[in-house]
């Protein structure tokens, strides 16, 4: 009688510990998922803007811009200086319709390098410099077939997470802003 209770004891715990394992495996799957789903990029005011992946491209959580606008730049990039005024022109003249994201491709720049690039070529719009510049650069260049040493300034324009267009190196305020334009009307 005592081995029946023993061993039923042991059954019972070894169900409940399974469970509870598989309970936490469950949650650890779907913390893994959800990070792989979101990118959480830092400003330079330290504020956090948190992308959203899917299939097609990327969506800025709690943003009601229709389109998102990713500068990839570095501040030592001619190309990339010249494009922050016409980026900061079309986000004042399209504010609430757009929402542009500078993303640097230099890895551990202070901050106030960027805030003097902010300032020096007047960028009015987010920098980000965080940790998950690169994993977000990696994707976007992998989606679009780029390779590791593509040029900048990249940028790349989603509407609803979907692709509208990119641009890799130099390009016309008036070619963005017609981009920028038919997207709109889409």
């Amino acid at each position: 009688m005592s081995k029946t209770i023993l061993l039923s004891s042991l059954l019972a715990f070894s169900l409940l510990f399974s469970a509870c394992s598989s309970e936490k495996k469950e949650q650890e799957d779907a913390n893994a998922l959800l990070a792989k789903n979101e990118i959480v990029l830092t400003a330079t005011d330290m504020k956090q803007y948190v992308l959203k992946k899917d299939n097609e491209g990327y969506t800025l959580e709690n943003s009601k811009a229709k389109i998102l606008i990713l500068d990839i730049f570095a501040t030592w990039c001619p190309p990339c200086q010249a494009e922050a005024t016409h980026l900061s022109s079309l986000q004042k003249k399209y504010k609430d319709q757009i929402k542009i994201i500078g993303v640097t491709v230099e890895e551990n720049v202070p901050n106030t390098k960027l805030e003097t690039f902010r300032k020096k070529f007047n960028a009015q719009y987010p920098l980000v410099n965080s940790s998950e510049n690169s994993r977000l650069i990696d994707e976007i260049a992998q989606k679009l077939q780029l390779g590791r040493n593509f040029g900048i300034p990249l940028l790349v324009i989603y509407k609803d997470g979907k692709l509208v267009k990119y641009y890799q190196g130099a390009v016309e305020e008036e070619f963005i802003e017609s981009d920028i334009k038919r997207a709109l009307e889409i």
